[in-house]
């Protein structure tokens, strides 16, 4: 019975318990629909004080002769103005001028409540909201067209809640003032829509040098897709994103009913056919870096139409000289050496390896006709110009500079390289292997420290492009981008520290206020600081005595050339304490260039334009380094050989010969004359002239080199404080 008893008891309890639950489910149930009833009034409140208040503005003076001050410009460095906003056409069209498919279009895409709302959508308001709310983060807007006029006339583009609430009230005021028609007028006489263009007609002249009422629908959508993204969207930057923009305006066109099935079907597979000769509304001193700086500024936070309405000062990091140099050498020295048409192109970036600042930015020779960025977007072998990262795997393993090397013949599996002209020196210092470019002795480099090894300095000074698991890489096999390739030598050029470019130095309103400030940039060390001593003394002789003969531009400095064996690229990378330059020249497509075209030549030649004015500032300032020997090598001439005869031999490379031999200035094979003129002729000087003979490394020992006899492995990026 008490068992019994207990089990009623419990059974009870239980009861009462569930019942209790319940009611107090039932209590939160009750009190959560109070509360969302409670604030669902406050909203409702809210918003219906917030449209009393915007129904009673007033109307906006003189609003139909207002034009938009457009005060945005990009600075260099050294104060000068490379880019403004100010300077563009104005092609005003009347709405009666403007085809119907486009009004629809932009209504469909921008707002398609447009003439049923009183310059602000309430609805569309809360819903954007809500799905904000619940997002998170910014996944929706809501800006009628009115509200886009009103930011394009009055207000910047910043993401604010004050400036949102100015902008509904000069859209209320605005809808006050004048009619939906001539907002529409307005906001497609001034809505920017990329590549320089303000308004529908500028972009109709811009991407299909037509009017805009001689527009396709399928061109009609494009432009009306282009406000919400402008350089995104812009078929010049993407013509894919572009092309799917297009058609997302055209799928909203058919839902609305705006076009038929068959006028949807057929749009969407029209092809796209741009104008070949864009005309660009802005002044722009060095549009490629423009280009790069507004990625940027976007990756920043700023929105497209923010930079360019919204009166900013934007102090870059260029050099306006030392670009324009580099402008006017690119364009003089491809035509110099006969690389005329389109397709032959040429690239410089330049640097500073101590705080990242870009010095100069060109991306192609002609931006008007192509727009394709060759120092950022290009991905181009680099033929010998990849054998000093070869080098550095080796130098941080141990190897010397002054250790020898067999120049000879060498299978590795089943690839065998050879040498430009089949000439082999027999035994001689790694040094004098990369100063004469030997590919044999980068071969046989590679071989030793292991590919594995090679791809790991590569990768960790800052070559982010794919490389594949093979020996070749030694001669530059694998395409690489130029930017990338520049930032790598910066480490020869700092103490073994990597340090990552930037462009923009701080943004201004127009009231002086700073809005951003770069900070300090990006530095990782990555190689030993004897490694990078020993580079630059090894790549030093490249300018002075070897195939980089072209780039002496009178002082401190080091590089590397490279051309590929196809003759379809060709670099030279160098650089001095203070300045890193890359130079690529080649054609977009892909054909290949004059034997006489090699990295010692034009490449070199820009290089040195470029330098030339960029080092300016800094005289002639040497590398704070301790001092490297190079040991003293005289070649012995029975060692040279000429494994294979064959059609090259009559092309080999005159500033190499110089190179093998004047090794510290001793004569070797050729008479000093002959070494002379060959020089000259190498790099377009006329035999007659003036060139003084190639002069050896000269340095004095401060420590003594680290000898292969007794090599001490270095691993890859080492702590710093186990770096010699």
């Amino acid at each position: 019975m008490a068992k019994k008893s207990k089990k009623r008891v419990s059974d009870k309890e239980i009861a009462r318990r569930n019942i209790k639950k319940k009611k107090m489910d039932s209590d939160f149930v009750s009190n959560l629909k109070m509360l969302c009833i409670v604030g669902a009034a406050f909203v409702l409140a809210g918003f219906a004080a917030l449209q009393l208040y915007l129904s009673s503005q007033p109307p906006i003076k003189n609003l139909e002769q207002f034009k938009p001050n457009i005060v945005t410009k990009f600075y260099s460095e050294d104060g000068e103005v490379i880019k403004t906003f100010t300077a563009y056409t104005f092609s005003k069209i009347e709405l009666k001028d403007v085809p119907e498919e486009l009004k629809e279009a932009i209504i469909a895409t921008e707002d398609k409540n447009f003439y049923r709302h009183g310059g602000y959508d309430i609805f569309g308001l809360a819903r954007s909201t809500v799905q904000n709310i619940l997002a998170g983060r910014v996944v929706q807007g809501a800006s009628t067209i009115t509200q886009q006029l009103a930011r394009i006339l009055f207000l910047s583009n910043e993401k604010t809640f004050t400036r949102k609430i100015k902008e509904l009230v000069i859209a209320a005021r605005i809808e006050k003032t004048i009619s939906k028609d001539q907002i529409l007028e307005m906001y497609l006489n001034n809505v920017y829509l990329g590549s320089g263009a303000y308004g529908v007609e500028g972009a109709a002249k811009i991407y299909f040098n037509k009017h805009i009422k001689d527009c396709t629908l399928p061109e009609l959508a494009l432009i009306a897709g282009l406000p919400q993204a402008p350089s995104v969207y812009s078929p010049y930057n993407n013509l894919d994103l572009a092309i799917k923009r297009r058609n997302q305006v055209l799928t909203r066109m058919y839902k609305m009913r705006y076009i038929t099935k068959d006028e949807y079907e057929k749009a969407k597979e029209a092809k796209v056919v741009l104008n070949d000769m864009p005309q660009f509304y802005t002044t722009n001193k060095a549009p490629y870096f423009c280009d790069y700086v507004m990625n940027e500024l976007q990756k920043l936070g700023f929105d497209e139409t923010e930079i360019i309405h919204g009166g900013y000062k934007i102090i870059t990091t260029i050099d306006s000289k030392a670009q324009n140099a580099a402008n006017e050498a690119v364009v003089r020295d491809l035509k110099n050496w006969g690389l005329s048409g389109d397709a032959k192109q040429a690239a410089v970036f330049s640097f500073n390896p101590t705080n990242g600042k870009i010095l100069v930015y060109v991306g192609g020779k002609d931006y008007t006709k192509s727009q394709y960025d060759r120092v950022t977007q290009a991905v181009r072998p680099p033929g010998s110009a990849f054998k000093p990262f070869v080098y550095a795997a080796a130098l941080e393993k141990g190897i010397s500079p002054n250790d020898f090397i067999d120049d000879m013949p060498i299978t590795i599996g089943g690839w065998s390289p050879r040498n430009y002209g089949n000439k082999y020196r027999g035994r001689i210092p790694v040094y004098s292997a990369l100063m004469v470019s030997s590919n044999v002795c980068a071969a046989r480099v590679i071989q030793e420290v292991g590919v594995r090894s090679v791809i790991q300095i590569a990768r960790v000074l800052g070559i982010e492009t794919p490389l594949e698991y093979d020996y070749t890489i030694a001669l530059g096999s694998n395409g690489v981008k130029l930017f990338e390739f520049t930032r790598a030598y910066g480490a020869f050029a700092n103490g073994g520290y990597v340090v990552q470019p930037y462009g923009i130095e701080r943004v201004e309103t127009s009231r002086g206020k700073v809005v951003y400030e770069a900070s300090k940039t990006k530095i990782t060390h990555q190689l030993s600081l004897r490694t990078a001593a020993e580079m630059t003394a090894m790549l030093r002789t490249v300018i002075t005595n070897g195939t980089g003969a072209a780039a002496n531009i009178g002082k401190p400095a080091a590089g590397k050339t490279g051309t590929t064996d196809d003759n379809k690229d060709a670099y030279f990378v160098g650089y001095t304490p203070n300045i890193v330059t890359g130079v690529w020249v080649g054609s977009d497509d892909n054909t290949v260039m004059s034997k006489s075209i090699q990295g010692g030549t034009v490449p070199a030649i820009i290089w040195k334009d470029v330098m030339k004015v960029a080092t300016e500032p800094y005289g002639k300032l040497d590398f704070n380094y301790p001092e490297v020997v190079l040991e003293p090598f005289k070649l012995n001439t029975a060692n040279i050989k000429i494994i294979k005869q064959g059609e090259e031999q009559e092309e080999q490379q005159a500033d190499e010969n110089a190179a093998e031999d004047s090794v510290n200035g001793e004569k070797k094979l050729l008479n000093p004359k002959d070494v002379i003129n060959s020089v000259k002729s190498s790099i377009g000087v006329q035999p007659s002239q003036n060139l003084p003979a190639p002069t050896p490394q000269s340095v004095k020992p401060v420590q003594q080199p680290v000898q292969s006899s007794a090599p001490s492995p270095i691993p890859m990026a080492v702590p710093e404080s186990l770096r010699q």
